[in-house]
Parts: structure tokens; sequence; C-alpha cells
């Protein structure tokens, strides 16, 4: 049935007007925002309404059509994680199981099941550094930064989202497969879902495909950006794909798809009890984000590559699943403002993010001063010239913090000085020492006490 909550309009918008007032809403918000170009797909649960806007490639001209393929970062990951569901579900792996078992190099932190790897709470550092990462191989990798040196936290106590998780979740799928990790994504789950296949890279791919785009602050023009990202790392987001495409792979996430038997999808959105994603989302599953809004969850995931911003959010209750993307970085922005407007137009309340909650008044927190770290990431927390807490990353500008009671913290914009959710630090309870921070849902652990 429809989807409907206590603040819908009475009458809902019949299937062509909303699609008209979509069009107009997405073509206003992608010159607002300077998107060249971007895709919505809404599922009502019985009506499909996908639109389109702008240019594909601003240096060819190539204009957005509703089966452009945009590239999806992050949101490569949720479909690996199916995969890795699917085998399990086969009966060739099970979840609980230590990684190790079937990948020697991890054998450094024997403690990591699958099911970690999948909510990113094995304690893993953030991911490869592209460049580094083309010069080797995922094994090599994996057995260099997968050690109990560079270890998080305990495996299954804490969050810390990780791409290198996801490269040894693209080693499981090709060491149980036998198969390279692109193909046993075209086999398994693009193809049985309708999706023709675009990977990163492709020489000559085999649909049309975005460039992302950077805005060039100077002059205002958004220029192509080069999808920098090595081998190793695709199972964490090489795929590209249309709005269209994500609505086909959410209804399988709610079990309104063949592809995923219902219990698949279900233990998929089950909430792990340590995942705490912070600013990231209000809570994971096996490679999902999960979002609470009006008593219900919703599950999806986000994903930025170089110039894009693509987003998915699926209601297992009503049915409802809503997929964007959009080829430029303001494309994150459009997106927010969109949920807003799809309220107003349908009554849905998309999830954006987390939820907002009332923190009280900011406080001071001068024992959080120090340097912390995730794999090669060096995070500095120091009093800036005003005395507050600043964050800098790997040398870079510092950004205040605003901190409140609860030990979470919000950056301050430096273009607006408006505040943004950025996460928050930790207390080791035995000491009560603060011995790690999180920012955007990465973990760093201290390493030095003073700023």
């Amino acid at each position: 049935m429809p989807y409907t909550i206590p603040a819908a309009p009475t009458a809902s918008p019949t299937p062509s007007l909303l699609h008209r007032e979509l069009q107009g809403l997405l073509d206003t918000l992608a010159r607002t925002h300077r998107v060249p170009g971007a895709q919505l797909a809404l599922d009502t649960g019985t009506d499909v309404i996908a639109v389109h806007t702008g240019t594909a490639d601003t240096a060819t001209g190539t204009p957005f059509t509703a089966d452009t393929a945009v590239p999806l970062g992050s949101l490569t990951k949720p479909c690996t994680a199916a995969l890795v569901m699917l085998l399990a579900d086969d009966g060739d792996l099970d979840p609980d199981e230590p990684a190790a078992a079937h990948l020697p190099e991890l054998s450094g932190i024997p403690d990591v099941t699958i099911r970690h790897l999948l909510s990113h709470t094995g304690g893993l550092p953030t991911g490869p550094d592209s460049d580094t990462a083309a010069t080797t191989t995922a094994a090599r990798y994996l057995a260099a930064v997968c050690t109990a040196r560079d270890a998080l936290f305990a495996p299954g106590t804490d969050f810390s989202y990780s791409n290198a998780g996801y490269v040894a979740a693209g080693r499981l799928v090709e060491t149980v497969t036998g198969m390279p990790w692109p193909e046993a994504m075209r086999v398994l789950l693009l193809e049985p879902l309708g999706v023709v296949p675009a990977f990163v890279g492709d020489a000559v791919p085999a649909r049309p495909v975005a460039a992302g785009h950077a805005l060039n602050t100077a002059t205002g023009q958004a220029r192509p950006a080069r999808q920098n990202l090595a081998p190793l790392e695709a199972p964490a987001g090489a795929l590209l794909a249309s709005a269209l495409d994500l609505t086909a792979f959410g209804n399988a996430l709610i079990g309104r798809a063949d592809l995923l038997p219902p219990a698949v999808a279900k233990e998929m959105r089950r909430p792990e009890p340590a995942a705490r994603p912070g600013a990231l989302a209000d809570g994971w599953g096996a490679g999902l984000a999960l979002y609470e809004r009006d008593d219900r969850v919703w599950c999806g995931h986000d994903g930025n590559a170089q110039g894009t911003s693509c987003h998915l959010r699926a209601d297992p209750e009503s049915g409802v699943v809503v997929a964007f993307t959009g080829n430029a970085g303001g494309a994150t922005a459009l997106w927010r403002d969109l949920t807003e407007e799809l309220v107003r137009l349908t009554g849905i309340r998309v999830p954006a993010g987390a939820r907002t909650v009332d923190r009280g008044r900011p406080v001071a927190l001068p024992d959080c001063a120090g340097t912390y770290r995730n794999g090669t990431t060096t995070y500095r927390v120091a009093p800036g010239a005003d005395g507050a807490p600043a964050l800098s990353v790997d040398g870079d500008l510092p950004i205040p913090l605003v901190c409140y009671a609860d030990l979470t913290c919000d950056l301050l914009d430096p273009d607006t000085g408006r505040p943004q959710p950025g996460g928050r630090f930790h207390r080791d309870p035995a000491t009560g020492r603060v011995d790690r921070v999180q920012i955007s849902g990465r973990t760093a652990r201290r390493i030095t006490d003073d700023g």
C-alpha cells in the first residue's frame, strides 16, 4: 500500500503530476548547487517515478539520461556485502567465522570475523591510499595493515569505517567463488538485477557513463575529475550505476525482489550492537547503514567518488525506495535539500543522514587535546587561537570543534561558520581518559597526550 504518515498530504499527487513536480525540483536544485547532472528515482511501493537533468560530462556535452551510470564510490560496499551474504546463504561461508579462515593475510588479527568486516566493527584502519595501493596487491596490502599493532579497538566492540575491510570482503568473494570480484559482481548480482555492469577503469564501457566534476571556485565552472581508484580498492568503490539501478537494488534489500532471499535481506538490515557510526548514520548492519525516522528504520548507504555524490534509502515497512545520483561534490547538499522537498511534495520523510538530537550547550573538553592515529592518517586536536579545540588531519589547516557533554562534537564549516556533525570522543571506561576520537565515522587511537 502507499506510504502514509500523519503529516502526509490529504491527497497524494498523481504519478504524472508528481513526475512533473520532481522534474522541476531536480532542475532547480541542480542549478542552485552547480551540479552539471543528476538523477532521482522514487519507488512509492506502487509507482516508480524517475527524472534526470543536465549534462553527464561537461567536456563532451553528453546529456544525462535515465540509463547514464554514475561512479558510486562507497555505495559499492553494500553490493559487495550482498555478494558475501549470498555466499553465506549457499553455505560457502559463515559470517561469524574468522575471516582468516579464508584469508591467511588476516592472520594478524585472528578474532576479526566476516561480519566484522561488513559492519566496520573489526577495528581495521581506514584503508589504502589510492596512489600507494596502485603499486601492490590486495593480499600484500591486507597483510601489511591488518595487524595487532594497527588495530583501533578489539574486534566487535566499536565502529570505524574502513575501506580495508571491503578490500578484504572482495578478496573473500574471489577466494570462495574462484572469480575476479568484477566477474562475481556481474554474474551474481548485477545481471540478475537487470543492471548492465559498469566499473571504474572500464576501457570501453558497455553503457553511457557520467564523469565526476570539481567546481573551479575562481571561474564557477565545473570541470571533469579523474577517478583515482586502485584495482585492489574495487570492492569498496568501483561500481557505476544509475538511480534506477539503485532502486532495483534497494528493492532487493527490503525483500521486494527475487535476488536476495528475505532472510538474507533481513540479516543484512539487522543492526550490529557495537556499530555506533556517529555522524554517518544511526546504526549499521552487514553492509548497510541504518537510519531511524518516524518509528521506522530505513536502510541504505551514501557514496562519493571523485566529483560525485550518490545516495540510496529503502524502507522495509512501506516498500518506499529512493535513489539519487549527482556528478559534482555539490550534489551532497542537493540531496539534503531534495529530501526536505520530498516531504512537502509527497509526505515521505526520507532520512538524509543520522538523526539530529539536542545535545545541550557546548562544553569545554580540555583533556581531548592530543595526537590520534588511524593507519597512516594522523588527527591532531589542539587549542585554536581562541583557546577552543581545533582539528587538523595530516597537517591540513585546523577546523574548530564544538564539543558537548556526551563527548560528541561538531566541525565548524570554514566557509559558512555553521556547525556540521563531526563525530565523538571516547573515554577509556577503566581510566576515564580520552583515548580515541571518531571523525566522520573513522576512529583514531590516541598516541600522545599533548596537543
